[in-house]
């Protein structure tokens, strides 16, 4: 048995990975790293069999943004080319979630641009997320930036299951990152989703110039929040951002993050997110031994992969997407959760 198969079968036991063993991971020698995931895939498969989750987003609202995000191309000191517009109508947030049904997607993320959502944006998104629920069904989350109680309280009553706010970074890095909003801001917003009883999402982004030290402390910071979905993001440097040019990534080592998220936390579903095409290139499916869930078409300002792209890559794997029935009894355990939490 590897090394990296008796951690795994620790972590089952309910051990937690040593800071050593974690720096390791993100060391793990190149030509081993086929039993590195082998290893992660053991846990993966333990709690989420060959399920894989898809989640697709709309952007609901485009540039714009008052904050100073290094990463973003939608930020107040990007030059990027980009298109920018206020909140889109319910009719066009309706329209997106008719498609990703259509495609079989699971969850319907609807993204803002902005510090935080005013008053208006959040009555336009929960007419739009009551109807989508009549009619669609889909587990639907929001990201909207900071957010206040009250806000996240209206939103879990139009029907929202899950809210979404990145850490992105360490809190030693942050501010690196961003200076118009501190590490905290970030952090207690997740915790005033989590306490309005929405689901908990929160991720990274890997590759914006951070120690190894950095990604372990990511990856534990989340354990600490207990998020329940964590989109690992790769750093895609766009032209016109202040991480301009920034290309610190390689294939195998983002595979070695991937195997990190999933051993610190097993339970939880590891999405592979932004840059996966241009980060992972040929290796995208490899990552799926460790994460369980992708994003389905584009992102923000960036494009993703063609669709039947993913889903021969799913089937090339003999992986299965999760039903929309697997889905809901996921979410109903969740929502039990979320309203169990003190």
């Amino acid at each position: 048995m590897t090394k990296w198969m008796k951690l795994a079968e620790r972590v089952l036991d309910g051990e937690e990975v040593t800071t050593s063993e974690a720096i390791s991971i993100l060391e793990c020698p190149d030509d081993d790293v086929l039993l590195l995931m082998h290893a992660a895939f053991k846990i993966r498969k333990y709690y989420y069999g060959k399920k894989v989750k898809l989640n697709m987003i709309i952007n609901a609202k485009s540039g714009l943004c008052p904050e100073n995000c290094g990463y973003c191309s939608q930020s107040s000191i990007s030059t990027a080319p980009i298109e920018s517009y206020i909140m889109i109508n319910k009719d066009k947030l309706v329209e997106g979630a008719k498609r990703a049904h259509s495609l079989n997607i699971g969850t319907y993320c609807i993204v803002a641009s902005g510090r935080g959502p005013s008053n208006r944006d959040v009555d336009q998104v929960s007419e739009a997320v009551k109807e989508i629920k009549e009619s669609y069904g889909l587990k639907v989350c929001a990201c909207l930036g900071l957010l206040k109680p009250e806000q996240a309280e209206r939103l879990k009553e139009a029907g929202v299951d899950r809210y979404n706010h990145n850490i992105n970074t360490s809190e030693s890095n942050h501010p690196n990152i961003t200076t118009s909003h501190t590490y905290d801001d970030r952090v207690n917003t997740v915790k005033t989703a989590k306490s309005s009883g929405l689901s908990p999402c929160s991720g990274v982004i890997v590759g914006m110039r951070e120690a190894k030290q950095d990604v372990v402390d990511m990856a534990r910071s989340l354990k600490v929040l207990d998020a329940d979905s964590i989109p690992v993001n790769f750093l895609h440097a766009i032209d016109g951002t202040p991480l301009e040019g920034v290309k610190e990534l390689t294939p195998l080592y983002c595979l070695k993050v991937l195997a990190l998220f999933r051993f610190i936390n097993p339970t939880k579903e590891i999405r592979i997110s932004g840059g996966r095409e241009v980060n992972l290139r040929s290796l995208q499916p490899l990552g799926l031994y460790a994460a369980n869930s992708i994003f389905v078409g584009d992102y923000l300002t960036t494009t993703g992969q063609e669709e039947n792209k993913d889903y021969k890559m799913l089937l090339d794997l003999g992986f299965e997407i999760e039903s929309v029935e697997e889905m809901k009894a996921g979410l109903a355990v969740e929502n039990d959760k979320s309203i169990r939490q003190p």
